[in-house]
């Protein structure tokens, strides 16, 4: 092994006498072929190198990713609640010409009005909207409904403001009849309690053969010297039972009481 590398030592040390010999002319060849040979690898090498460099330039910080994050989440959100807005505001716009057409139409002539207030205390009792007297309304009770059905009476009218009984009351009686039937019944609100969520109203006074089905149409039967005229949408049965003397129905109103804002109260016939 020492015999080796005293060998290899004299033989780089011969080398390096040779090539100090060697002219400069010959050690400028040697240097030309050395580069020519590696630079291929040098182009290379700094080629990644740049690549590299423009890829950390076009990456950001996870403090950037961060802001950028909170930004287009602030931006959705200001989207959803403009999409929300439109939506509510197309819904109105939906609903007030909806309105319009129905008083046009109507074979009554109408006040229209706004609810203001709820009876807090019993939710399905009264309502309170903003006209009266000076707007045309009379000192008696009168109806209260909207294009999709009735919704109660008036019983207290001022000057600008009058309390509206809610057919949902259990107070307030009226005389109906039921869609395809020759059936007629007296229709009155249940106690909050009863109702649930839709205000149910009970149907009395039917025959106990009568096996309403659910879906059937209840209108306004218009009895001589009554509030309500005859052929007003008060709802559609929800059930039907036989009881010992006669037949009971659940109604559910066709109105939403909870959401109503427009009304009109029926002044005369057009």
């Amino acid at each position: 092994m020492k015999r080796l590398i005293v060998i290899i030592v004299v033989v780089i040390i011969a080398a390096a006498v040779a090539i100090s010999s060697r002219s400069s002319q010959t050690m400028q060849n040697l240097q030309a072929k050395y580069f020519g040979w590696i630079s291929p690898f040098v182009e290379t090498g700094s080629a990644v190198q740049r690549q590299i460099g423009s890829m950390g330039q076009g990456l950001q910080t996870l403090e950037e990713l961060e802001e950028e994050n909170l930004r287009l989440a602030t931006e959705n959100k200001e989207l959803r609640t403009t999409n929300k807005i439109l939506r509510d505001i197309e819904a109105e716009n939906n609903a007030l010409q909806a309105a319009l057409e129905y008083k046009q139409r109507s074979v009554f002539r109408l006040i229209p009005a706004q609810v203001i207030s709820r009876d807090a205390s019993t939710w399905w009792n009264t309502i309170k909207i903003n006209r009266g007297f000076e707007d045309g309304l009379d000192v008696g009770d009168q109806t209260v409904l909207t294009d999709v059905g009735l919704v109660g009476k008036t019983i207290t009218v001022g000057k600008n403001i009058s309390t509206v009984l809610l057919i949902t009351d259990e107070t307030c009686k009226v005389a109906v009849k039921i869609e395809g039937t020759k059936e007629q019944g007296i229709l009155s609100g249940r106690r909050v309690q009863e109702a649930g969520e839709s205000g149910e109203m009970q149907l009395d006074f039917l025959t106990k053969t009568a096996d309403l089905q659910p879906g059937q149409k209840v209108y306004t039967a218009g009895v001589s010297g009554g509030v309500f005229p005859s052929g007003i949408l008060l709802g559609t049965v929800a059930s039907f039972k036989a009881r010992a003397l006669d037949g009971q129905a659940l109604v559910t109103p066709s109105v939403d009481m909870s959401s109503v804002e427009d009304v009109f109260v029926v002044v005369g016939a057009q």
